[in-house]
């Protein structure tokens, strides 16, 4: 169960933007601490502002078992949740956000890392030795809420199909990015194998006044830009419901990057905003390996067409039963079997909580094999235990396929994400 690769030399990592301290607790334990009852009727909010709209919304994604992170406007509300998750048994407070979180990964895996927050001193002393900040030191760390739940959890008449979370957050500094400065002038000295680029779902609904976001997302892409080629650029995906925001990305990040990461969620998000330029707000938590394949090669495709300073090379969607990674032939991205098998490893080590596989604490639940596309007639791929990363090449591209061992007694699902990414990528730079 070890995927190690010698690097010769320690490859040099830059990661923004921000970070917080994250609050992990038992979503239902917590709603009933506050006395949010289950709503009767699960709906979508693009924000929070209530305790009514904070029951139907997570009502909304609990019973699918779908992942969501949520911007609350009511800083009252916000307070007494933190006050109330404090207060309660069993809670852990952990290194949040995610550019920290996969700073830290990196940092685990043996890169010398940059990392652009502003974070406070006690922040600091908990990354990762080998993590250098570049950002303003805060008194008050930004939090955010990370309400988990198992599979079969129960909330009133609902019951999750699957483990997974609901985020909550009120942040003063991460929607600003307000380390950019600091870290483009520190980057001059760093001269990075890779540029990581995250967490910018916090600017998702937040107030901004008239121009301010714009102004700090043309900022990020002028950075991103003046990467050199020698500089591989990774854009970490996350939970967008702001139409226009996401349509921003489109125009200023994501032709920036050639690699992009993101979860089941994510991708037709992305991808339904291209085609039909709206936003999708719920996605098969549990779709067949058949489906995102066609969806990745969809993205790779409408992506590689338009306009781009930098052609997509790599494409990672990370699934709870599986892991997919797409990279160009040719391309400077090596060792892609290694990077989804260790994807794939990592993510039943986040989930459980523990650096060893316990196959007593995990389950398969890919099928036995599978489709490689959803047209009439397409191959079918069987799951070999002598061989379980499946690899084949298509058009001007390689394809990888790796199962996950689901882990059955979850730990934590927060940052699978982030740390999943950023595992894959190490071994490919």
């Amino acid at each position: 169960y070890t995927i190690t690769l010698k690097l010769s030399v320690l490859p040099w990592c830059v990661v923004g933007f921000g970070g917080c301290v994250d609050i992990i607790v038992d979503g239902v334990s917590l709603l009933n601490k506050v006395g949010i009852r289950p709503s009767g009727s699960p709906l979508h909010h693009d924000y929070i502002e209530s305790i009514e709209q904070m029951s139907q919304s997570f009502a909304y994604f609990f019973s699918p078992g779908a992942a969501s992170e949520r911007f609350v406007a009511n800083d009252t509300l916000f307070r007494e949740l933190v006050e109330a998750s404090r207060e309660l048994p069993g809670n852990r407070w952990a290194v949040g956000g995610n550019a920290a979180v996969m700073a830290n990964r990196l940092a685990q895996e043996g890169c010398d890392v940059l990392l652009g927050g502003s974070f406070s001193p006690d922040f600091k002393d908990v990354l990762s030795p080998g993590i250098t900040v570049a950002g303003n030191t805060v008194e008050e760390p930004d939090i955010h809420l990370i309400l988990e739940y198992p599979s079969g959890a129960q909330w009133g008449e609902y019951t999750a199909r699957r483990a997974n979370r609901y985020i909550v957050h009120s942040d003063d500094h991460n929607p600003f990015l307000d380390s950019m400065e600091d870290f483009e002038e520190q980057l001059q000295d760093f001269r990075p194998d890779l540029l990581v680029v995250g967490g910018l779902q916090m600017m998702d609904n937040y107030p901004f006044k008239e121009g301010e976001r714009e102004a700090r997302l043309h900022s990020l892409g002028r950075l991103m830009e003046a990467a050199g080629q020698e500089t591989s650029v990774h854009f970490e995906m996350a939970s967008f419901v702001d139409r226009g925001l996401l349509a921003e990305l489109l125009g200023k990040v994501v032709p920036q990057a050639d690699s992009l990461g993101m979860n089941e969620q994510e991708l037709p998000n992305l991808l339904s905003l291209l085609k039909e330029g709206n936003v999708t707000l719920l996605s098969d938590p549990n779709p067949r390996v058949a489906t995102v394949l066609d969806q990745m090669r969809e993205l790779y495709r409408l992506l590689n067409a338009g306009p781009r300073d930098r052609r997509l090379t790599r494409l990672h969607v990370h699934t709870l039963a599986f892991q997919a990674i797409i990279v160009t032939r040719g391309s400077s991205w090596k060792n892609t079997m290694s990077a989804t098998a260790k994807a794939s490893l990592t993510a039943n080590r986040h989930v459980c909580g523990s650096p060893d596989i316990n196959p007593s604490k995990a389950k398969l639940i890919m099928d036995d094999s599978f489709s490689i596309s959803q047209q009439e007639g397409s191959q079918r791929i069987p799951f070999l235990e002598t061989k379980p990363v499946s690899c084949w090449e298509e058009a001007d591209y390689e394809i990888c396929v790796a199962p996950v061992l689901v882990c059955t007694e979850v730990y934590q699902t927060a940052g699978g994400g982030d740390n999943i990414s950023a595992a894959g990528l190490v071994l490919q730079i």
